[in-house]
């Protein structure tokens, strides 16, 4: 009986990948984005820059690759509690826990100014990073306004808006701790608006 034949490249790729990933999210946390350069991140991952260069255009797309990495095993599965009140907490409160864990903060507003500054980022930025954020929040809201917890008219962008802007701007400003307690406040907040 004949052997298949090996197939040559991919198990290699796919470690050097994950190295790549590997020296990326130690050197982003450590240093920050500015001060990472694709040398050392190869040098690091035991690759050549071509290499990194293969699967990332630049910098901030492999930065955006380690944040969606290292949140996607704690982005917590779309649920349905049976209220928003719940809905939500679920969603924001896994987030407020890892966030204050490292210095994402300045890792986030380096991507967000080359956000701002280059459009083909932009739109990567904004599909892997802001949606995949706010898509959970979007079915919550949904769901809610099937249920007729709040009204069909309601502004789930806003909601949005409100929730995740206070979130992000404890994080990129660091002006006030970042908790449960502030999760559930903005929360209580927000909803009492809607209600209004």
């Amino acid at each position: 009986m004949a052997k298949a034949p090996r197939r040559r490249g991919r198990p290699r790729s796919e470690k050097a990948q994950q190295a790549i990933l590997d020296a990326a999210t130690a050197l982003l946390i450590e240093h920050g984005l500015d001060a990472v350069s694709m040398d050392e991140l190869a040098d690091l991952a035991g690759v050549s820059k071509a290499t990194v260069y293969r699967w990332w255009p630049s910098k901030h797309a492999l930065a955006l690759d380690v944040l969606a990495v290292d949140w996607g095993a704690i982005r917590p599965p779309p649920r349905d509690t049976g209220t928003l009140r719940g809905d939500l907490r679920s969603i924001l409160r896994p987030w407020v826990k890892v966030l204050p864990s490292r210095p994402y903060g300045a890792v986030i507003a380096a991507l967000l100014a080359e956000a701002h500054m280059n459009p083909e980022f932009r739109a990567l930025w904004r599909a892997r990073f802001v949606d995949e954020r706010r898509d959970p929040g979007r079915l919550a809201l949904a769901r809610a306004k099937e249920r007729g917890e709040i009204p069909t008219g309601t502004d789930a962008e806003l909601v949005l808006d409100l929730l995740y802007g206070a979130i992000y701007h404890r994080l990129l400003h660091g002006h006030g701790p970042m908790n449960e307690r502030i999760v559930n406040a903005a929360i209580d907040i927000v909803l009492t608006g809607i209600a209004d």
